[in-house]
């Protein structure tokens, strides 16, 4: 025996305790940030950064300023536009979603992309976050589709956090919550897309599809065969406004 600060110690029995403690997990940075702002928000702002890097090297490939401009050949084979819709390039609208203009646009798409979309993912869940965020962004392509200039281009996430916003009004009144702040981040938000560049449209159509995604998800509650069935209602009649030829 070995004497200790209070008693004795048995040696063989020390030994035993050192071998089976196991040593701590150390936590690499990607876990602490999964932890901080959630996996599903973290893949997300990879691929757009992602993407983003593919169109400046694109833009200063082609002679352009990448700096102010990702405007390149790239970028003209991801943006949306009605038009090409028509003709068949459907996965536009996906690729859209995940294409900038500019290091300015996918700095404060990200930013907010970091700062709601966390939190949602934490409120909804991993599968149910992504859900909102894919369904609000082909949300806005169907009104881009619809009521957009038949020629024009549209790039850009917006669309998509737009409806991040509206499914978060909708968590935040499940839970009778004070909508006033968000309100008002939406209400600057608005005034800021009637801005010359700046695509109203996408944004309002992602923000309606994200706000009844939300709503159809928490009125399903734990029923997962609900759930599904009402996601594909909505992503069925937005298909159909984006590829069904009603304009």
């Amino acid at each position: 025996m070995n004497p200790a600060s209070v008693g004795f110690q048995c040696p063989e029995e020390l030994a035993e305790a050192r071998r089976t403690v196991r040593a701590p997990k150390r936590s690499t940075g990607v876990r602490v940030a999964g932890r901080r702002w959630g996996p599903v928000t973290l893949v997300l702002v990879a691929l757009n950064v992602a993407v983003g890097i593919a169109t400046a090297v694109a833009a200063l490939l082609s002679g352009g300023n990448p700096i102010s401009s990702f405007n390149s050949p790239l970028t003209g084979q991801l943006l949306t536009a009605p038009v090409l819709i028509d003709q068949g390039e459907w996965w536009r609208v996906l690729t859209s979603a995940f294409t900038h203009a500019s290091i300015v646009h996918l700095a404060l798409n990200m930013l907010a992309l970091l700062l709601f979309g966390s939190e949602l993912e934490r409120l909804l869940g991993k599968g149910r976050y992504l859900t909102v965020y894919l369904v609000a962004a082909l949300g806005g392509a169907a009104s881009l589709q619809l009521f957009g200039s038949y020629l024009g281009g549209v790039v850009g996430a917006s669309g998509a956090i737009y409806g991040l916003l509206g499914a978060f009004g909708v968590v935040l009144v499940k839970q009778k919550q004070d909508l006033r702040g968000l309100l008002t981040l939406l209400a600057i938000n608005l005034v800021i897309s009637f801005l010359p560049g700046v695509s109203l449209l996408g944004h309002l159509g992602g923000l309606v599809a994200g706000a009844v995604t939300a709503a159809v998800l928490l009125w399903a509650g734990r029923r997962r065969a609900l759930a599904v069935a009402g996601v594909a209602v909505v992503v069925a009649v937005l298909l159909v406004l984006t590829f069904g030829g009603l304009r």
